[in-house]
């Protein structure tokens, strides 16, 4: 069923009221209004197709603007685009967050080049702003050009279902290369959240609005201050460990795990539906927030191939930009092997992987559940790479493959030779992890620090958390 762009006039919400919806009751303070359309009680504001404003969320504030899509389709013309330039510097010099509400049809047409410069300088101020303030944008309507490319400079991006960004639209698509394709298909959220483009899918402007609102509940308002802190809630599940096959080549759903870890209720995935082999979540942790970087057993068993590195390296350098703890929950046969995988560029988006992990200067943990191998090792923050605490399950194997594909390698010949190669295999096998990958053996080289019980390992999370945040501080 094709998502329709265009709402009903009745539930359709004014740029104000949008921005309303967002903030704080009675909180919105107008600084600039250029739109045509919205009336602040009994007195109309006259202007160019924008609001800016700034607000109180959960009692921080915000700067924030919305767009009206009505007004010319939202395009962007010079005055519209001092607005949006003014809450950009307004957050700057405040140090606040930014959220808008983009709905525009790009550069207008009837302004030429001066439409182009005033997105040249809300992109220049947006980039400046980018690991200082969190900046959040909402694509409550259809967006094009520069109305594309603005929040996709921004560092989550949320889309409506009836939403739709493209750098050219269906008309342009149609002209330029004789194809036939409405805006849906074209750059609507069905695309866009299952290519990164966007981080989530809400079903309205008031249901995005919300997800905002929780989203800065993990967030503090710059780089540098604290997140909010709120009270522990003991979590869903006692032991994770019941959830986790032994056997390490069943799949199950890594975040039924992350359920008896974090505080119950506190988990909210970004691109779900991206990148599905590694999941990417923030949550909270005795009231902290944090950051989770898992393997997805659920999906291609967890391998990490060049889509999943992006994912996760987009998603540890946003953190690490605004001090939130980093979790690895690592769980993954290694990397994705294949010519596909080798045209897609895995080793550029692996080593993005390694560079974040290793540059992030926060907190970082790391809990081996079954299985880590090889590069993937490496990778998910082990403890040469720099993590500052390493954790295994007691049945957990680290090393450079798997014991059965090791001794395909190593005892080749033996196996070639054997009365029953299939027996020696197991034997050698067995002999082969008990001397390589076992956790104990990893422990005893100083390559995990401690093996845990999964039922302890929250308890020895929130440990570990607290003490690095005094080391910190």
């Amino acid at each position: 069923m094709t998502a329709t762009l265009v709402l009903e006039p009745a539930a359709r919400l004014s740029p104000f009221e949008r921005l309303e919806v967002l903030c704080d009751p009675g909180s919105v303070q107008v600084m600039r209004s250029r739109v045509t359309s919205t009336r602040l009680g009994d007195r109309a504001i006259d202007g160019d197709g924008v609001v800016g404003a700034t607000g109180m969320v959960a009692g921080r504030p915000i700067a924030c603007y919305a767009q009206d899509g009505s007004y010319l389709g939202g395009s962007l013309g010079e005055r519209h685009a001092d607005t949006i330039v003014r809450v950009l510097q307004t957050a700057e010099r405040a140090r606040i967050p930014v959220v808008g509400f983009v709905e525009s049809g790009g550069a207008r047409m009837q302004e030429g080049t001066a439409a182009l410069g005033g997105y040249g300088r809300i992109f220049r101020h947006t980039v400046g702003l980018t690991g200082v303030v969190p900046q959040i944008s909402i694509v409550s309507g259809s967006s094009a050009g520069g109305g594309a490319y603005s929040p996709a400079l921004t560092d989550l991006i949320l889309m409506t279902e009836d939403a739709a960004m493209f750098l050219t639209g269906p008309g342009v698509v149609r002209e330029a290369l004789g194809e036939e394709i409405d805006a849906a298909a074209l750059g609507g959220p069905r695309v866009h959240d299952r290519n990164g483009v966007c981080h989530l899918v809400e079903r309205d402007v008031p249901a995005a609005a919300a997800r905002v609102r929780e989203l800065l509940g993990y967030l503090p308002s710059a780089a540098g201050e604290a997140p909010p802190l709120v009270d522990a809630v003991e979590p869903d599940l006692d032991d994770p460990g019941r959830v986790v096959p032994s056997e390490p080549r069943r799949s199950y759903d890594v975040r039924d795990a992350l359920v008896g870890i974090i505080d119950a209720g506190s988990m909210l995935e970004l691109h779900p539906r991206w990148g599905r082999n590694i999941v990417t979540a923030f949550a909270r942790l005795d009231g902290r927030p944090v950051a989770i970087v898992a393997n997805q057993p659920h999906h291609l068993g967890g391998v990490l191939d060049a889509v999943g590195s992006e994912k996760a390296a987009l998603f540890v350098n946003f953190c690490n930009s605004f001090g939130l703890p980093l979790i690895a929950v690592v769980d993954t046969p290694g990397f994705m092997p294949g010519s596909k995988q080798e045209q897609a560029g895995v080793i550029r988006h692996g080593a993005s992987l390694v560079r974040a992990f290793a540059a992030a200067r926060v907190p970082k943990v790391t809990v081996v559940l079954r299985k880590s191998y090889g590069g993937a090792y490496i990778t998910m923050n082990s403890r040469d790479l720099g993590a500052d605490l390493v954790l295994a399950w007691p049945e957990a194997e680290l090393g450079i493959m798997s014991a059965r594909a090791a001794v395909g390698i190593v005892n080749r010949r033996d196996l070639q030779s054997a009365p029953d190669p299939e027996a020696e295999r197991e034997r050698l096998a067995a002999a082969y992890a008990d001397e390589h990958l076992r956790a104990d053996a990893a422990a005893a080289a100083g390559f995990i620090d401690e093996i845990v019980e999964p039922a302890d390992t929250r308890k020895r999370l929130v440990w570990a958390l607290r003490a690095l945040a005094r080391l910190r501080s």
